[in-house]
């Protein structure tokens, strides 16, 4: 048996042959580089066991010496210091890990459950009104943050072209769907208004949900969402005004400072608390995915219990354009991303373009808009939104990835 000397890692370059799946972990554990401090090796070069301390917990890489893989290593031997006995990497979810991934894969059961609730037990729901509802909204943009780091933002530099796809068919084909749907059917102008205000809504946390359930790129995801949240403060407002404000009087200016205070603001102070302030985010970030589920569930049930008299009487005639604009987009985001990215990256593409914070526009909807109907359409849109994601990824999660498919991400 080959002895083991303990190491200190000073210049190792890895090039493996092996594709590295992109769809093993929700957003928070996907990460988006490999570095490490110290590794152990066998002495015939064989066997390398490298261990990263980053992140959630530690990730461990081991590569052993086999055709498939080349490991080159520059490192200091006999570095003093013992051999632990039981480096063994561990893949097992604990107990809680295991139940907030199932709660959150059963988002649209949620959102059924919800949908019920609001339509036949409105005061259930109801109480989460304008001032309750920005703060949650406000606390699931942080719990966005919590999850991101400065390194997040230089990995979207580096994938300049893939993340400026998904950011124009967020905020170029969606609203344009809806202004064109809205004309088409000949909506009358308050409701023709929520269409296009919630088309010009930035991507929901519910679309990395529903990526890592269709096996698409999940760290892309996460990076398209926080690129369409942080523009949308100059995005929402500005494509509201332009398009719907031949309709209504649209304040583009109020649209955009509350996107900045409900949006922007949370999801900055998550990512500094997660530079900064390590150790304590740690500590809490075990906790929110299940208050984020929780608050998930009461931010789509409340809209629909705050219009259920509306939606009783008019549900089938507000249900068709709010579902030719999802349909739509995550048609069209599938079909044009195939035009130059492979398969894991086109449904990712699609389901960020289909999917988008319909509480945000409800939100808005109800701060600037004095007509009640026009926050309707954001109502519908979030039971659109996450039965057709929802079932649009499920049937992707039966549809194998092609082994030869494009890498179009830079890590």
């Amino acid at each position: 048996m080959a002895s083991i000397s303990r190491i200190v890692a000073k210049d190792c370059n890895f090039r493996s042959l092996v594709h590295r799946p992109r769809y093993d972990l929700p957003a928070r554990g996907v990460q988006s580089h490999v570095s490490f401090g110290e590794g152990f090796c066998s002495s015939d070069g064989k066997r390398c066991l490298v261990v990263e301390n980053k992140g959630i917990g530690s990730a461990i890489l081991e590569s052993l010496g086999s055709r498939s893989s080349k490991i080159r290593c520059h490192a200091a031997t006999n570095v003093p210091g013992d051999v632990p006995t039981n480096a063994t990497p561990s893949t097992e979810m604990s107990t809680y890990e295991k139940i907030i991934e199932t709660l959150t894969t059963l988002f649209p059961l949620w959102v059924i459950l919800g949908t019920i609730l609001g339509i036949y037990k409105p005061s259930a729901v109801t109480w989460l009104e304008t001032d309750l509802f920005t703060v949650g909204l406000g606390f699931l943009m942080l719990s966005m943050g919590l999850t991101l780091t400065f390194e997040d933002f230089r990995r979207c530099l580096r994938n300049p072209w893939t993340v400026g796809v998904g950011f124009l068919a967020q905020y170029l084909i969606k609203p344009l769907l809806g202004f064109v749907i809205a004309m088409t059917l000949k909506l009358s102008a308050p409701l023709a208004t929520g269409l296009i205000l919630v088309s010009c809504c930035p991507g929901g946390q519910a679309s990395n949900v529903a990526t890592y359930i269709s096996k698409g790129n999940v760290a892309l995801s996460v990076l398209m969402t926080t690129c369409s949240t942080i523009g949308a403060i100059i995005m929402t407002p500005l494509l509201t005004k332009v398009l719907a404000g031949q309709l209504v009087p649209v304040d583009a200016a109020g649209l955009a400072i509350s996107t900045f205070q409900v949006v922007l603001v949370p999801t900055i102070l998550g990512v500094l608390m997660n530079e900064f302030f390590p150790k304590f985010t740690s500590k809490i970030i075990t906790v929110t995915p299940l208050i984020g589920v929780l608050l998930t569930t009461l931010l789509c049930a409340s809209p629909i219990g705050q219009v259920a008299d509306v939606l009783k009487t008019q549900g089938l005639q507000l249900l068709l354009p709010v579902a030719l604009l999802h349909g739509a987009a995550f048609f069209l985001g599938y079909v044009i991303s195939k035009l130059s990215f492979g398969e894991s990256t086109s449904r990712t593409i699609s389901i960020e373009c289909g999917m988008q914070s319909s509480a945000l526009g409800f939100l808005l909807a109800q701060k600037h808009f004095t007509n009640p109907l026009v926050a309707v359409p954001s109502a519908v849109s979030v039971v659109c939104m996450a039965l057709g994601g929802s079932a649009l990824a499920v049937y992707w999660r039966n549809q194998p990835i092609p082994v030869d498919d494009k890498d179009d991400f830079k890590e």
